[in-house]
């Protein structure tokens, strides 16, 4: 039997919100009641009460409910909003990013958003795309303001070259360190080594920036520089999104004339050297992934895989093979067949929506019945204190209401909470069978990426025999097996 999904509840409740009733209980009840409904079970509140939503990633409880999340203590929170998350935007990229990364999920009840389901797998797509967005926004500001700077000479950011310093934004010689720079070419025209070079200077006791001993890749970064010769070289490099740089197309250059440490003669015999030894060298390309990788099993369950000399997904067990193209087909073909018939489909979202609604008027009418008999016990009250009725009239007729009251309270949020759990998974369903619809007619269109998305979204595995292929895909109840579900839990009715 699986383990249960252990999850943690996030609340946040704001002043404002206590004040129209929204307390704190009523929020954590909700969120139990669906992971009760979602069979999970939960590990730890984490309380933010009347904290302000603008910033929450410094706060002690949620570093705490972070590192639970790190250490796999908990694999989910759920909490009544996105607002009650967070209110800022780059904190809530930021959750996003850190949960997708830790495999962890976020529920939030009012949203009807769940990433454990794959139309809640949706949101994380959603929130990556907003960042990713939001990151090229940025980009693309700093990279248009760059090459204006730099022809116009100004500094655009990073420390001065070694061997110079900004004065007056202005690259000159630092007297310290261009004597050390000048030094390093005259050692390399003579031992026409880059380690040799490093070693000479570290035994002569000079070093680097923040007392660093050089290094012959150093040696060799700064001998390449055309800042000692007397023309600094600027917005010719460029990072990717993992941090990695290289070099812009030359056309986007940008040189300035600045004072020289070392003669454009010596610059360039050292350079002519370096040039006759450094060979080119090719990195190795990025394994392809083939696109059933991990998903495809053999019948005797074997994973199968795609060895590097042959076009077929391979069990190395019993030898059972299958084209990579084969599958492929194969799979497209069963997408047309995608979870229910029209009818079924049509059948099913229907009576959810019904169901929806009537737990919708339940509240409703609950909080409505919740109103008036708050009227009637403060009539109560007032008589009471008006000596109208006497003590023990008062008992007798106000704590009925009383329990009434609590009833209703304990009520609401039960209600509320099965109407989370089912907008969710009428949500993942919805979702699913109309993109499944028109799936099928874009897939050859889709590029290896987007495909495989698609496949670990909505694929358990694919089972191959020797002349049979199994697919199973991600799979919601049919409308008959949530009627099973439901007479076996009544409540959910």
């Amino acid at each position: 039997m699986d383990k249960a999904k252990q999850v943690g509840i996030w609340i946040r409740v704001s002043t404002e919100d206590q004040a129209k009733g929204e307390s704190p209980e009523v929020h954590e009840k909700r969120a139990r009641m669906y992971a009760e409904a979602k069979e999970w079970n939960v590990k730890e509140v984490y309380h933010l009460e009347a904290v302000s939503g603008k910033s929450v990633m410094g706060r002690p409880e949620t570093q705490k409910m972070l590192e639970d999340i790190r250490t796999g203590r908990i694999s989910g929170i759920i909490f009544s909003k996105l607002a009650r998350l967070a209110r800022n935007t780059k904190e809530l990229l930021d959750f996003a990013d850190f949960f997708r990364d830790a495999g962890a999920d976020l529920i939030s009840l009012q949203e009807a958003i769940d990433t454990s389901t794959p139309a809640g797998r949706l949101f994380y797509t959603m929130i990556a795309a907003m960042a990713q967005w939001e990151r090229e926004e940025i980009a693309s500001r700093v990279a248009a303001s760059i090459p204006i700077r730099a022809k116009l000479g100004k500094s655009i950011g990073g420390r001065a070259p070694f061997g110079y310093r900004w004065e007056n934004k202005i690259l000159v010689p630092d007297c310290l360190e261009a004597p050390v720079r000048k030094l390093m070419y005259e050692l390399f025209l003579e031992h026409r080594r880059k380690k040799t070079v490093a070693t000479s200077l570290n035994e002569a006791g000079y070093r680097g920036r923040g007392g660093t001993d050089f290094c012959a890749t150093t040696i060799g970064r700064l001998l390449h520089d055309t800042t000692a010769k007397g023309l600094h070289r600027m917005n010719y490099t460029t990072t990717d999104d993992t941090g990695n740089w290289g070099l812009k197309p030359e056309s986007e250059w940008v040189y300035h004339k600045i004072e020289p440490i070392v003669s454009e003669e010596l610059w360039a015999q050292c350079n002519a050297i370096l040039e006759s030894q450094e060979k080119p060298r090719n990195r190795p390309g990025r394994k392809a992934v083939h696109l059933f990788s991990g998903l495809a099993f053999c019948k005797c369950g074997n994973k199968m895989y795609v060895p590097s000399n042959s076009p077929k997904y391979t069990c190395q067990k019993c030898r059972t093979k299958i084209d990579v193209e084969d599958l492929e087909e194969v799979y497209h073909e069963q997408l047309k067949s995608f979870f229910f018939s029209s009818e079924e489909v049509s059948n099913y979202l229907s009576q959810a929506d019904e169901v929806i609604r009537e737990k919708e008027e339940l509240v409703q009418s609950l909080l409505q019945d919740e109103r008036k008999l708050k009227g009637e016990m403060d009539k109560f009250y007032q008589l009471f204190m008006d000596d109208a009725i006497s003590s023990q009239g008062f008992k007798q007729r106000y704590k009925p209401m009383e329990e009434r009251q609590k009833q209703i309270g304990d009520q609401i949020p039960e209600v509320q909470a099965e109407i989370d759990f089912m907008k969710i998974q009428h949500l993942s369903s919805d979702e699913i069978l109309s993109e499944a619809k028109d799936l099928y007619g874009r897939w050859p269109s889709l590029d290896e990426n987007q495909k495989r998305q698609i496949v670990e979204n909505i694929t358990e595995r694919v089972v191959i025999a020797k002349d049979e292929v199994e697919i199973n895909l991600s799979y919601l109840p049919s409308h008959s097996e949530l009627m099973a579900k439901s007479a076996r839990n009544p409540e959910w009715i």
